[in-house]
């Protein structure tokens, strides 16, 4: 699938020299094709590296995808610059009469904040609510997916004693589900965070269902009934070497910090970290688009959320 970027963005070239597939707006309006709508609001610190992330998985499928970036109006960020960010991003309020396909939302560093101490989580709580009538579906990642169970079905999340870091076998519960046609009865994902979901709240909430889980790192992919939310607490998208850049980020702060399970091999941090989770994390987001959001969404987008 093609990805539809601006022409001037710096991620362009880095992805074309990975081979990755991205259309220029010129040539995506010749084509009589209607791109699927897809917004990402982008809440982590290094916002360049996790649009690499996620645009590597998108382009994995023969639809176009028009994307646009969003950040938080009130948050400001240290990692990137204003002129960056006001040329390729827009907020909620500049998006807000418009209506999409899908929407990705990123987790965030904020995991030792109480939700509502986190400043953007107002608005955070307003872009859910608005998604429920604006967009075909919605894939919450990590933080955002805490936050969305929080907001929206009242779920908690649980500090843990020790950060589940690493990379972990999951084991598929729904294995009928559209969302893991392809994959083996098992599959890799790395994780990084310092809190949980309760699984026995989620499985004690009608409106939700567990589709894959970790013996380890719990509940790890959630879906509301009517398959509008997922909720990830995965980092799928991470390429090979974020749990390394994250280890030794920590390590130079100080902190203490496990080595990543199951990462490097034979536990010794010299070694080139072994990538096992791309083709779960690759037919996840292309399953997700053309299943839950292609097949689903009107051909007009102002009949999304009416239908």
């Amino acid at each position: 699938m093609p990805i539809i970027i601006n022409n001037e963005q710096p991620v362009k070239k880095r992805l074309e020299k990975e081979n990755i597939f991205v259309m220029s707006e010129k040539r995506a309006f010749k084509q009589d094709i209607r791109p699927l709508k897809i917004a990402i609001l982008n809440l982590m610190p290094e916002k360049q590296e996790t649009e690499l992330d996620l645009y590597r998985l998108l382009s994995n499928t023969p639809l176009q995808l028009e994307i646009t970036l969003l950040k938080s109006k009130i948050h400001q960020s240290k990692n990137e610059s204003n002129e960056y960010l006001n040329k390729y991003y827009k907020t909620f309020e500049d998006i807000s009469t418009e209506k999409f396909d899908g929407m990705i939302i990123t987790g965030a560093p904020v995991e030792h904040l109480k939700f509502e101490d986190v400043d953007y989580f107002n608005e955070f709580c307003q872009i859910q609510d608005w998604a429920k009538n604006n967009v075909t579906s919605v894939i919450n990642i990590c933080w955002a997916s805490q936050a969305a169970l929080y907001y929206l079905y009242g779920i908690n999340k649980h500090k843990l004693e020790e950060k589940c870091f690493g990379i972990y076998s999951h084991k598929i519960t729904h294995k009928r589900e559209p969302i893991f046609r392809g994959f083996d009865d098992e599959f890799f994902a790395p994780h990084s965070r310092h809190t949980k979901i309760n699984e026995d709240e989620l499985k004690a909430n009608n409106n939700l269902d567990i589709l894959a889980y970790s013996k380890e790192a719990g509940a790890t992919i959630i879906a509301s009934k009517n398959r509008r939310n997922f909720f990830i607490t995965c980092h799928l998208e991470y390429e090979r070497m974020r749990l390394d850049t994250e280890f030794r980020r920590d390590i130079n702060k100080g902190k203490h910090i496990n080595i990543p399970k199951n990462y490097y091999p034979d536990d010794n941090i010299e070694n080139i970290p072994i990538l096992s989770w791309r083709m779960a994390s690759q037919l996840l987001y292309s399953n997700w688009i053309n299943y839950y959001v292609y097949q689903e969404t009107p051909y007009k987008t102002d009949d999304i959320g009416k239908i």
